[in-house]
């Protein structure tokens, strides 16, 4: 699976990035409408990770589906 894919079906994706990411709230996710970059930034200033931490979080995370 590709970003482009989770992308256009965030709303069902949505669920699986907050089991991920459980200190991201829904609001939080609505805000990121699929945005890759949005994610990773939320990802930084939730769990104070550095920008390729948070790059590799969201990799691993595409791989995961």
């Amino acid at each position: 699976m590709n970003w482009d894919q989770i992308e256009g079906r965030w709303k069902e994706f949505k669920g699986n990035a907050q089991s991920k990411w459980g200190e991201l709230t829904g609001d939080e996710l609505d805000e990121v409408e699929g945005d890759r970059e949005a994610l990773e930034g939320k990802i930084q200033q939730k769990y104070g990770k550095s920008k390729e931490e948070a790059k590799k979080e969201v990799d691993d995370f595409i791989d995961s589906l």
